[in-house]
């Protein structure tokens, strides 16, 4: 069913129109205070960019196969660039529809993060008045863009691209050609967006936009219910850790509980859940089996640090994770088993780790690195050199047991919970692919040795350097053989 499902949102075409973003983080350590000012000096470690606003939204269609026809505003200049880029490396994001300019730069915001911490962040923006010529290439390009899709999105974040021109053009013709129109809002006044299928605020901005509180079922309902009167559309409030309610006119409010078990970071939930609800909707989804999707899609972007375009893979993982739920401690996987594995449990709120070695002969000092290991996190994948790996690593004698045998034996341990083979030197393609949570390694490590651990950290996890148990190691055993 699942399959099906994905195969038929592959098949949409979604018009997002809106404010374009590229959101940049700049991750370093954070270890003093800079003598010349009280302020704390980030050491750089890692760098990446990542598509913002009304781009995240068409980045989050693409990358579940459908298409998304991108239209916005953005200036003719390099952050534009590099956001091209990034869409075109996703999926299937048509860009004939931003309208170039040189008067104005492309949005972009630059975050400075220590430690998984956000501690800075820069805006560089233009939100003046469009100038008329451009609005109505913005419109002429809107348009053309609902004629061609299944459903619209409007992204507003205030950025300038909406006005209340193309608001208006926008919804007018999708209500014409009998296709929905989904908004994300920014404004205060929510009758701009009238006529519009769904608006999709969060609780603060549906609060701002109508002077009561949203915090119960019941103030939600009254709360949406009040600003349908000004706009005649449904409501979709996403209410972060509370999940999400739909409002509407014709029936009963739907609430839904967040499938989150863990909230890391808010940022691009709201987009997640109009790329995914949109689609949904297209393809005839009742509104609460699209509600369902769109939640499990947000539940696990909120996991994750910054904004974050969601893999196809992880969708259907949280959807069908109760068949893996049968998985028995210490069971030896293949790398792709591992990766759904580790999707499963992190949509069941789970925090992975993982810890790699040759695990030749079994002592108390791999006893102990495990049982710290499995102590930092709530499960943990054991990665062990395959024996073609630790003969290159430790010579032709070695390994003294087999890979089958170390892996059975290792995964017997209390507090291993799945045992991935790998036959590279390094583990950097199994911990870019597991993307643990957490990376412990012995404290013999200097942290900057640590294969991946720039890797986990990008991604605002930790890494652990475990305590040695002195004077165990194989090497020493084989030798008083």
């Amino acid at each position: 069913m699942v399959t099906t499902l994905m195969k038929a949102l592959a098949c949409c075409k979604v018009a997002v129109i809106g404010d374009l973003m590229l959101d940049i983080y700049i991750h370093g350590d954070v270890n003093r205070i800079s003598p010349e000012a009280p302020v704390p000096i980030v050491r750089w470690k890692s760098q990446r960019a990542a598509p913002g606003g009304a781009a995240n939204v068409a980045a989050n269609i693409a990358a579940i196969g459908a298409t998304s026809i991108l239209v916005g505003i953005a200036g003719d200049d390099d952050a534009f660039q590099e956001l091209s880029a990034l869409l075109q490396s996703i999926g299937s994001v048509d860009l004939g529809g931003v309208v170039l300019t040189r008067n104005r730069a492309t949005t972009k915001k630059l975050r400075i993060v220590g430690h998984a911490q956000q501690m800075l962040r820069i805006d560089r923006e233009d939100v003046g008045p469009l100038e008329e010529t451009v609005e109505k290439e913005l419109i002429v390009n809107a348009l053309a863009a609902i004629d061609r899709c299944d459903i619209a999105v409007l992204s507003d974040y205030g950025k300038g691209a909406l006005t209340d021109r193309v608001i208006a053009k926008c919804v007018a013709r999708a209500r014409a050609s009998g296709k929905k129109v989904i908004v994300d809002p920014k404004r205060q006044d929510l009758s701009v967006y009238r006529g519009a299928t769904i608006i999709t605020p969060n609780r603060a901005e549906l609060t701002a936009a109508t002077g009561l509180p949203c915090e119960t079922d019941e103030e939600v309902e009254a709360a949406a219910m009040k600003a349908r009167k000004a706009t005649d559309s449904d409501f979709l409030l996403t209410r972060s850790e509370k999940g999400m309610s739909y409002i509407s006119g014709a029936a009963d409010a739907i609430h839904l509980q967040t499938t989150a078990k863990a909230v890391f970071d808010v940022s691009g939930a709201g987009d997640t859940v109009v790329a995914f609800l949109a689609p949904c909707l297209a393809v005839g989804l009742p509104i609460i089996h699209a509600m369902k999707i769109a939640n499990h899609a947000a539940g696990i972007v909120v996991g994750k640090f910054g904004t974050t375009v969601l893999e196809p893979d992880e969708l259907v993982v949280a959807l069908t994770a109760p068949d893996l739920e049968d998985v028995q401690d210490g069971r030896i996987l293949s790398l792709d088993e591992a990766a759904r594995l580790r999707l499963a449990w992190a949509s069941n709120g789970y925090s992975v780790g993982v810890t790699n070695g040759c695990f030749d002969l079994l002592h108390p000092g791999h006893i102990s690195l495990l049982a710290q290991a499995s102590a930092a996190c709530d499960r943990l994948i054991l990665a062990l050199n395959s024996d073609a790996s630790v003969r290159r690593l430790k010579g032709p004698t070695r390994p003294v047991q087999n890979e089958a045998s170390r892996a059975k034996v290792a995964g017997s341990i209390k507090g291993v919970d799945a045992v991935v083979l790998f036959d590279q030197d390094s583990p950097l393609e199994l911990i870019n692919t597991l993307h643990p949570d957490v990376l412990v390694k012995g404290a013999d490590y200097l942290e900057h040795e640590i294969v991946g651990a720039d890797i986990v950290r990008a991604r605002g996890g930790r890494v652990e350097r475990a305590a040695i148990v002195e004077g165990q190691s194989t090497t020493r055993l084989l030798a008083r053989s």
